[in-house]
């Protein structure tokens, strides 16, 4: 396998989304080019008092990178409404190269905001493999004031469509075959927005910020539809933002239904060709 040359894979050029590479086939003797999904590591600043503080570092598929932080501190409890974040800008500094400071975001946030206050005594550090980030236990969401979620009113027999809604959408993975996508759909079933990253939670982060950003939290009535499994992580950040249903093509764990039944979300797993399982 090489890279070809003018591709976003060195130290002087943009981060991308996705990489074109020359691979070989094992079953043929032909070079032929191909695209791989981007990853690169996403640094979340906090300006407090103190100057900018770093908050968390993930593994991420470049692109709705704002949109990724503001989702991460809403949904780890690090904003108490959508005032406290002032703005989400890039990294200007002049000592980086042009791909470091494309990796690096900085969240102006109000001075008492957690993400503030906190930013000392707490910092994450994220992979894009599936993990909990953060909160570990139902009694955290209760503890940040996270309430039940309202019944989802979309049918059931609606619900299992949306994973078939959300796929043409699906741009990169289309292109690359490797990276996970999380879709937002209205109480009627409409899809609002879809988010892909190498990340399964980072989609969800993606979907997150862009509700808040545009004022849509608590997302009372929507469904969040995702590409692979309904762990925990998923799920309390699904609570956070106030969703009412999860959509998962794949599987849930035992604490992600556990969460579910606690804060009254539909959860629905092995979404595939119109059929589901409900687990509450």
């Amino acid at each position: 396998m090489k890279f070809q040359i003018g591709q976003t894979m060195t130290n002087d050029l943009p981060v991308s989304a996705t990489a074109r590479i020359q691979v070989r086939k094992t079953n043929r003797e032909q070079v032929v080019s191909d695209y791989v999904v981007g990853e690169e590591p996403l640094e979340i600043r906090v300006e407090t008092a103190q100057g900018k503080q770093q908050l968390a570092v993930t593994m991420r598929t470049p692109g709705a990178d704002n949109e990724l932080g503001a989702g991460f501190l809403w949904s780890e409890g690090l904003l108490r409404n959508r005032e406290d974040l002032i703005a989400i800008t890039s990294c200007k500094d002049a000592d980086l190269t042009a791909r470091e400071r494309e990796n690096i975001i900085v969240a102006h946030v109000n001075p008492d905001a957690p993400a503030a206050t906190r930013v000392m005594d707490r910092r994450f550090t994220i992979s894009s493999a599936c993990g909990v980030c953060g909160s570990t236990q139902i009694e955290d969401l209760r503890e940040r004031g996270c309430s039940n979620v309202q019944p989802a009113t979309l049918p059931i027999e609606k619900m299992v469509e949306l994973p078939d809604l959300m796929r043409p959408r699906q741009k990169i993975f289309e292109k690359t075959g490797g990276l996970h996508a999380a879709g937002l759909f209205d109480p009627a079933g409409n899809l609002v927005v879809v988010r892909e990253d190498v990340g399964r939670h980072n989609a969800v982060d993606k979907v997150i910020g862009y509700a808040l950003m545009n004022d849509l939290i608590p997302l009372s009535g929507y469904t969040l539809a995702i590409s692979g499994r309904g762990g925990y992580e998923i799920i309390q950040k699904a609570v956070s933002a106030g969703i009412s249903a999860v959509v998962a093509v794949s599987a849930p764990t035992s604490l992600a239904v556990e969460t579910a039944v606690e804060f009254g979300l539909t959860l629905l797993g092995f979404t595939r060709d119109g059929v589901a399982t409900q687990y509450n």
